[in-house]
């Protein structure tokens, strides 16, 4: 299973990084999980829907056509590990690679969220971008150890 976590923003702080990493080298081989950093608009003025646009342009340059598209957004459906890990399953069995989009700080263009093919929560509440990576790379960690029957997830 290859999935790609494709997030606008550069330069997270070293504890980001440190995390994401570790979770990331938990994982086995079968389960690859690459991060494709992309670049956030230049913010000069107060435009979203501008910055928004240019955002989506970097973001449909990196998605392939074989992907499933997961973006991460406050209005999705709430998602819970187990369900994920069922996603995942479905993928990997159907061979589909999978792309999960995280967000610039202004959100995801609408055309952008049209076109992907599930839109999940991780909650109610805001996060901030380097928190939400963080806590991808443990849920996907979380959601691998449950099919993988590892004793990480006792839920």
């Amino acid at each position: 299973m290859r999935i790609r976590v494709l997030a606008v923003g550069t330069r997270m702080p070293e504890w980001v990084q440190t995390a994401v990493s570790e979770y990331s080298k938990r994982l086995p081989r079968d389960f690859r999980v690459d991060w494709v950093e992309i670049p956030p608009a230049k913010r000069q003025g107060d435009d979203c829907e501008k910055f928004r646009t240019q955002e989506a342009i970097a973001i449909k340059k990196q998605l392939k056509d074989d992907e499933t598209l997961v973006a991460l957004d406050v209005q999705g459906s709430l998602i819970k590990t187990e369900d994920m890990a069922e996603h995942f399953t479905v993928s990997r069995q159907e061979g589909t690679p999978m792309a999960i989009l995280i967000g610039g700080p202004d959100g995801i263009e609408a055309d952008l969220l049209r076109r992907a093919d599930a839109r999940w929560s991780l909650g109610r509440i805001t996060l901030p971008h380097p928190l939400v990576r963080v806590v991808l790379a443990e849920q996907l960690y979380r959601a691998w150890s449950i099919n993988a029957r590892h004793p990480y997830h006792r839920a």
